[in-house]
């Protein structure tokens, strides 16, 4: 078995440590550890990147880019956000491989068509992440979302959150099974409870693992992945490089059947 695709979140690295050193700083760090992929996080840009320079660094380094926006997809008063076009071309400029954004607040009366003039051939791949709100942390809203994309033939994609479940109390399993065929990405993370009683994203225990291997049987073959907690030590290339190497595993399993 080959491994499959990582990234890294740079979010895993703590905002402060990111905004210290910058995010140009990591792509040599994450292609040292064996890493695929980087995802750049565009609210952890103090100032906007200098794009010729971030460019060079990835084609040197061989590393795959993902754009992470908060951006939601939809407004409260039912439209596509307008800033999407700017975003996709930001993501476009440091050549991404594809733009993610949450859900944002779809109704039934949204104009999915609205969206079709901005999704253009060349451009990032469009993906839909569930995050931590009501509104797009919901099973229903994502399913309904993709179905009528689907219909609609939008090129739109999902970054599946593995633990984003839990803030609104959803089954991570079911959602995989509905939503697994339109899953283009994975955020990985563990979740537990602080002392405040407030959920956190924490490193994977093994008996996660071997939940998230079963989960990666509805999504396609060698689906990327990204580990998005906390990757804290004194030798961040040597974590780093020991949570891609689990992740990599994922969904290699000869038993697995895609769904």
């Amino acid at each position: 078995m080959q491994p499959y695709p990582v990234s890294i979140s740079l979010s895993s690295y703590g905002a402060d440590l990111v905004r210290q050193y910058g995010q140009l700083h990591f792509i040599e760090l994450l292609a040292d550890a064996g890493v695929d992929c980087i995802e750049l996080r565009e609210e952890l840009f103090d100032t906007p990147p200098d794009v010729p320079v971030f460019k060079q660094a990835l084609a040197q380094s061989g590393l795959e880019c993902v754009y992470s926006s908060p951006l939601e997809l939809w407004t409260r008063q039912g439209g596509p956000d307008p800033r999407l076009p700017h975003t996709l071309a930001s993501a476009r400029a440091l050549g991404a491989v594809a733009l993610k954004v949450s859900l944002g607040h779809l109704r039934p009366d949204c104009d999915l068509a609205a969206l079709q003039p901005w999704l253009k051939a060349g451009d990032p791949l469009l993906l839909i992440e569930n995050d931590q709100t009501a509104q797009g942390g919901r099973l229903d809203a994502l399913l309904s979302f993709f179905q009528r994309a689907q219909q609609a033939e939008l090129p739109v994609g999902m970054t599946f959150d593995i633990g984003n479940w839990q803030w609104q109390g959803e089954s991570a399993t079911q959602a995989a099974h509905q939503l697994g065929q339109w899953v283009r990405y994975v955020h990985c993370k563990g979740v537990e409870r602080n002392r405040d009683g407030r959920l956190v994203a924490v490193p994977p225990q093994p008996d996660e693992l071997a939940a998230w291997e079963r989960l990666f049987r509805h999504f396609p073959p060698g689906v990327p992945r990204a580990a998005e907690y906390p990757l804290v030590g004194a030798d961040l290339k040597a974590v780093t490089h020991l949570h891609a190497c689990a992740l990599a595993r994922l969904g290699g399993h000869p038993e697995v059947s895609h769904a």
